[in-house]
């Protein structure tokens, strides 16, 4: 994964836990967000995700299982095109690549800072944050919602969610160098049985560990 593909998933994934306490007030679209995020309960789904920029011939296709569970816990297995693992373990956030047989780990509130998802980690409403649009109906039976940053320079220009009746199965996220992400979920479901340990992650032998891990936890944490 690139260092802008990289950048784009965190976006991604911190956007995520960010909604997930944030309501909103609107439309049908932001009734269906406030209601899936409203969820106590963990959640399960696998993932498509495409990469579409100027700069590429062809879209950028991976695909994955991810596994969420507030607050500030996730962990994104891709399994195609290459075998890759992001984890955020409440407290560090930590990017696996078993064909470079690497690690980078940093702390989750920096990792925060470096994204426009810190604008969705705070107290406070969406929409102090984002103008909040209910888009047109795009025949696809999705309800969306499209966010567009209040504040300059935040490295984006809109996040657009597409919600069934009754799940998130959708995300966009439009760059500012014409760079489109886009998520697509199935299977979602959620989980008041994933625990905590499912988001420990200690570093496979012989890898390369960049940034501080820290204490990584006794032997018997879960390893990619």
């Amino acid at each position: 994964m690139s260092v802008k593909g990289f950048a784009g998933w965190c976006l991604f994934a911190l956007v995520l836990l960010g909604l997930l306490t944030l309501p909103v007030q609107a439309g049908v679209a932001t009734e269906r967000l406030n209601a899936f995020f409203a969820a106590k309960d963990g959640l399960r789904a696998t993932f498509v995700q495409t990469v579409q920029a100027p700069a590429f011939d062809q879209p950028e296709v991976s695909r994955g299982t991810l596994l969420l569970l507030r607050p500030n816990r996730f962990r994104w297995d891709y399994q195609e095109p290459y075998k890759q693992q992001i984890v955020a373990d409440g407290q560090r956030l930590w990017l696996y690549d078993e064909e470079l047989e690497q690690v980078v780990v940093k702390p989750l509130d920096a990792a925060l800072g470096d994204t426009p998802a810190m604008l969705l980690s705070g107290s406070g409403s969406v929409e102090d944050r984002f103008t909040l649009e209910e888009l047109p109906d795009r025949g696809d039976g999705l309800a969306w919602v499209q966010l567009t940053p209040k504040q300059e320079d935040t490295g984006f220009e809109a996040v657009r969610l597409g919600f069934d009746a009754h799940d998130l199965r959708r995300m966009e996220l439009v760059d500012g160098f014409g760079q489109v992400t886009r998520m697509q979920f199935s299977d979602v479901t959620r989980d008041a049985k994933i625990s905590p340990a499912a988001f420990r992650f200690v570093p496979p032998p012989g890898v390369d560990v960049i940034g501080d891990s820290g204490d990584t936890g006794s032997g018997d944490a879960a390893r990619p």
